[in-house]
């Protein structure tokens, strides 16, 4: 069975790579850090205008009409020069969320402005008192009201609407909440990448429509486990990235007359971290695959590759510093960039242990 990319999705990913390289350099992933911005919303407009926020939406709403695969090598790309954009909560979890659960009208009124960027929006679904399982949903949803609070919100900030998880009576469901009306407070959240946000929503009498029909619990299940595929790819693109880069410094470093990945020491640990980042790439091409074919081993296979992805990254991020000796600390370099960012992908939707666990009681199942 053949794994990789085809032609067209190769090109997609060399073309990708050259607008990023020119326009996303990690100086605008640096000069989001810096400021008091959400996200860079020249490079947001940018990727609106190249169609990629609607590789997954189909063509009738605007969308390219692309398929998963497109839309993880973009992810990849992204993942390698720390994009300082909400593409994920918009494209892996809201636009997902809806193509796959909306009704005709909810698709007609929000995809054709999430593919021109007119749109952000995320995925609401942890709470203060870390719930484990439906029982432990504190947000209710009842009469067309929403009550509750959401925490780790990524991109909450910006976005202007939410999909919500929510208790409804005895059973779960999911949620359009409009971020900007009435009976909505945002508290964006320090956290460790400057360059992505976090925030936490409160909702008093918000007013919401439901979406999708069924189990609400399965439906966000289903979708964390469509995300986590792509969220894995944009991890291991910044993974990728970091090895890259550190491998570079450590043959252009030279200690007592030679480069310093001639040291034995040094090259046991680039080593280690390359077969770390090609088993992420394994499990990410797999999920990939269950993805896009709608395999019933896409519970499984996203569980692998989220799992894989985050060790990955935050491996290559923390070999990136301590490789790079001393400036490796410092603000200057660009190290602690890809340390952040590992951070904060690691904690959306789950960190590693969560994933592991959840891939646990699916084998046992």
């Amino acid at each position: 069975m053949n794994f990789d990319f085809s032609d067209d999705q190769k090109l997609l990913r060399k073309t990708a790579r050259e607008y990023l390289t020119e326009h996303a350099a990690l100086s605008v992933c640096r000069a989001v850090l810096e400021s008091d911005a959400a996200y860079s919303e020249t490079l947001w407009k940018g990727i609106a205008d190249l169609g990629w926020l609607g590789t997954t939406i189909p063509e009738a709403y605007g969308g390219a009409g692309f398929g998963h695969l497109e839309l993880a090598v973009l992810a990849e790309e992204l993942g390698r020069v720390l994009a300082p954009t909400p593409f994920s909560s918009s494209a892996y979890l809201a636009i997902e969320a809806l193509v796959q659960f909306g009704s005709e009208a909810q698709k007609q009124q929000y995809l054709p402005r999430l593919a021109r960027g007119d749109l952000i929006g995320t995925f609401a679904h942890a709470e203060k008192a870390g719930h484990q399982g439906p029982r432990g949903l504190a947000t209710v949803f009842a009469d067309g009201a929403l009550r509750g609070t959401k925490v780790a919100v990524p991109d909450g900030d910006s976005a202007h609407f939410a999909v919500v998880t929510a208790r409804d009576g005895d059973g779960v469901v999911t949620v359009l909440a409009d971020l900007s009306g009435v009976g909505v407070e945002r508290q964006t959240v320090r956290g460790v990448d400057g360059s992505r946000s976090v925030a936490v929503l409160h909702f008093d009498a918000a007013r919401a429509q439901r979406l999708g029909q069924g189990n609400g619990w399965a439906l966000a299940t289903q979708l964390l486990d469509r995300a986590a595929v792509l969220m894995a790819f944009e991890q291991l693109g910044g993974a990728s990235r970091a090895f890259e880069l550190t491998r570079e410094f450590c043959l252009e470093r030279y200690a007592f007359g030679r480069p310093i990945a001639s040291f034995q020491a040094i090259k046991h640990r680039l080593a280690d971290l390359y077969v770390e980042i090609e088993l992420a790439r394994s499990n990410a091409y797999y999920g990939a695959w269950a993805l896009s074919n709608d395999s019933p081993e896409l519970g499984k296979a996203a569980c692998g590759a989220r799992a894989s992805a985050s060790d990955a990254f935050e491996l290559a991020s923390q070999e990136m510093i301590q490789l790079h000796g001393g400036v490796g600390y410092t603000w200057e370099f660009d190290c602690h960039l890809f340390y952040r960012r590992a951070k904060w992908l690691a904690s959306i939707l789950g960190s590693a242990s969560q994933w592991r666990e959840n891939l646990m009681q699916r084998l046992e199942g």
